[in-house]
């Protein structure tokens, strides 16, 4: 990078903003709390009717990325890249690719490149590896500048995922980033050293000012179970569901609250209504997260009973579950990818079988049980998120990434060093005073942990 040249990260986002991507703006709000520029290139308009009111503290601009409707438009996309000598190298010299992707990619791309230029973009920077890294690769290209993305989970572990394209995508960003060791070892394992010599373990962060920690002194007589995400398969909620009317056939009344919208809205709503939980499980639609916020302050116990979908697709590590467990809220959560980094049974709350609704169901009978032994496990969690999870660590962590050489792999050579960990606990906040002394070594295991997929 040029010593007179500011840095100024391009953002190259399907969409935004997103409904379900608080993630992207956090971290977007901690790198420019951290001194970086951040300009967003949106490949596609915004959908989603409701906006959660963070987006009014991000300052970067958005700049609309659009598509041909015609083939006189695309033409006039690649006569204004051609305009620009460095892209029109760029076009000569990558030809084979675009001609490879799909129409819409390749025009975009080059629309990118030239955006970039025009606003001083030193680096170009992609969410999921899959559309938006495509764009940002070939933009990267064009353009003369590095790329890095973030992998997440479906962008990984769907079965439409290629693997010549996802090694390809790996092996020429200036560095990659996913979001969890479960991912890291997965990468590392199925693919080439060479293809990702210069990927990193980068968590997810949260602004924990912004979700104070709030312990249960005791449950509800009734305890409110709160589940939270899109209403897909891979959520489980049809097993939380079963699992509240085995409960209550059990003579243990609880309530539950599913957050969300999606697909399986209708099919939900009517095994809610086929068990005769009309008063007992309630679906209360998309929230913000301001919304939700307030509904982890006030519910009881948090469930993400995940499952692995049929066409492979598993969540990550969702971000509202560490919000729940920053919260204070006691969590229940399948073992699915990575959730058992930071879901440990008698630890930090109750990690089950995917798929198993008889461990479900006892884990909430356990945790309404558990009286005061919930306290220990709260402070627990929470002393994790704070040491793991913090949003400066995280915009730390990427902006070294960023000013590393791009002519040498950025991989540290082994242990915490290489995942940011070091960073992570920098920026930690003191765990609570009251905080069980079992925590500090949960903390330290917090690198070695693996999970299986089922």
């Amino acid at each position: 990078m040029q010593s007179d040249q500011p840095r100024r990260i391009g953002y190259v986002l399907k969409m935004y903003p997103r409904f379900s991507e608080t993630f992207i703006v956090s971290e977007i709000l901690a790198r420019e709390a951290a001194g970086e520029e951040i300009i967003i290139f949106s490949l596609r308009p915004p959908t989603d009717a409701r906006f959660h009111p963070e987006l009014a503290r991000v300052q970067a601009p958005v700049i609309p990325v659009g598509r041909s409707s015609s083939p006189r438009r695309l033409w006039e996309t690649w006569r204004e890249g051609m305009a620009d000598p460095a892209i029109a190298s760029g076009l000569a010299r990558s030809l084979e690719d675009l001609v490879a992707a799909e129409a819409d990619e390749a025009e975009q791309a080059i629309a990118v490149a030239h955006l970039a230029r025009e606003h001083g973009v030193t680096h170009l920077h992609a969410h999921f590896a899959s559309m938006a890294t495509t764009v940002a690769r070939l933009a990267g290209r064009l353009s003369g500048l590095p790329y890095s993305f973030t992998a997440h989970a479906k962008d990984i572990f769907h079965r439409d995922v290629e693997d010549a394209d996802l090694a390809r995508k790996l092996r020429d960003a200036h560095h990659a980033v996913t979001i969890s060791r479960y991912n890291l070892d997965h990468l590392r394992e199925r693919f080439d050293h060479r293809d990702v010599q210069r990927l990193h373990l980068v968590r997810n962060g949260l602004e924990l000012e912004r979700f104070p920690y709030l312990p249960r002194p005791a449950l509800r007589q009734v305890p409110r179970i709160l589940a939270v995400g899109r209403l897909v398969e891979k959520k489980g909620f049809a097993h939380l569901i079963e699992a509240v009317a085995a409960l209550r056939e059990q003579g243990v009344s609880v309530t539950a609250e599913i957050v969300g919208d999606g697909p399986l809205h209708e099919e939900l709503a009517d095994q809610i209504a086929r068990h005769g939980l009309g008063e007992a499980v309630h679906l209360l639609g998309p929230r913000t997260q301001e919304e939700v916020r307030l509904l982890l302050q006030e519910a009881d116990l948090f469930a993400a009973p995940f499952v692995i979908a049929e066409d492979g697709n598993a969540d990550g590590l969702p971000t509202v579950l560490l919000e729940a467990m920053a919260s204070g809220i006691p969590c229940i959560a399948a073992d699915v990818t990575a959730v058992g980094e930071v879901v440990r049974t008698g630890e930090t709350g109750w990690l089950i079988r995917s798929g198993d609704i008889d461990e479900l169901v006892a884990a909430l009978r356990s945790a309404v049980g558990a009286g005061p032994d919930l306290r220990r496990l709260t402070d627990a969690a929470r002393a994790l998120i704070e040491a793991e999870y913090a949003s400066a660590g995280q915009a730390a962590r990427l902006r070294t990434l960023v000013d590393a050489p791009t002519d040498a792999p950025t991989d540290a050579p082994s242990g915490d060093a290489a995942d940011g960990s070091d960073d992570a606990r920098a920026v930690a906040s003191t765990a609570p005073s009251s905080t069980d002394p079992t925590p500090a070594p949960v903390l330290a295991a917090d690198a070695a942990v693996t999970t299986p997929r089922s």
